[in-house]
C-alpha cells in the first residue's frame, strides 16, 4: 500500500474508529478480490467508503473508465484526497446510508456496487439504508460487493430477508491487515409460480 495513504487513514481511524473499519488501508490482494468479478462492460460502478482509493485503483485496472466511477465518501479529508487522485471520477461527500434519497443514477443502471464500509459496526437502520439505496440503482443482475474482517457476512440475515436479498462468499485473503473476506449480495431469484403456490 502507498506510504502516503497511512497518515490520513490513521488520522481518520483515531477520530472515528467505528466509521473507519480497519486500522490500515486495504492491500492489493483484497482489492483484487473485491473487484475480480467486475469488468468494463458492467456500466457505471458505485463505490461506497473508498477511503484512500485502493479499490478504486483496482477498478481502474479492471478496465472501468474513471469517468464511470462514482465514489461516495463521508470523510472530508478522504474526499479531498480522492479528488486529487481520481479527477475524472464523480466524488460525493455524503453519508452512504442516504444514497437512496437522491437521484444519483437512473434506477436499474449501475452494474456493481463496491463497499469498503464497516457495516459490521453500524446500526441495522443504517445498513438497511445503504443496501436499499444501492439496490435502487443496481441492474437486475447487478451485485453489491462487501468487505468484512469478521467470520461471516456482516449484513444480518434479517435485513437480507427484508430486502429479498441473498449473500454468497466470494473469497478470503490472509495477506491483508487484518485478514479480510469478500461477500457478494444479489437479489433473490424469483421462485417459479408453481413453487410459490406449493410453498
Amino acid at each position: 500500500m502507498p506510504v502516503a495513504d497511512l497518515l490520513p487513514f490513521l488520522r481518520s481511524w483515531i477520530r472515528n474508529p467505528l466509521r473507519t473499519a480497519a486500522i490500515l488501508p486495504s492491500g492489493n490482494r483484497v482489492s483484487a478480490l473485491m473487484t475480480r468479478e467486475i469488468d468494463a462492460d458492467m456500466g457505471p460502478v458505485l463505490e461506497l467508503g473508498p477511503g484512500t482509493g485502493p479499490f478504486t485503483r483496482s477498478l481502474l485496472e479492471r478496465g472501468i473508465p474513471e469517468a464511470r466511477l462514482t465514489l461516495v465518501e463521508y470523510s472530508t479529508e478522504f474526499a479531498r484526497l480522492l479528488g486529487k487522485r481520481f479527477p475524472h471520477a464523480r466524488i460525493l461527500r455524503m453519508d452512504a446510508a442516504r444514497i437512496g434519497d437522491f437521484n444519483l443514477f437512473e434506477p436499474g443502471t449501475v452494474g456493481a456496487v463496491v463497499s469498503g464500509l464497516g457495516v459490521l459496526t453500524m446500526p441495522p437502520r443504517q445498513v438497511k439504508g445503504i443496501l436499499s439505496g444501492a439496490f435502487r440503482y443496481l441492474r437486475p443482475d447487478g451485485a453489491f460487493y462487501q468487505i468484512t474482517y469478521g467470520p461471516r457476512c456482516p449484513v444480518p440475515q434479517s435485513i437480507l430477508d427484508h430486502l429479498q436479498l441473498e449473500e454468497s462468499f466470494v473469497g478470503k485473503t490472509m495477506r491483508n491487515i487484518p485478514p479480510a473476506s469478500v461477500y457478494r449480495i444479489k437479489r433473490r431469484a424469483a421462485l417459479p409460480e408453481q413453487d410459490r403456490a406449493n410453498g
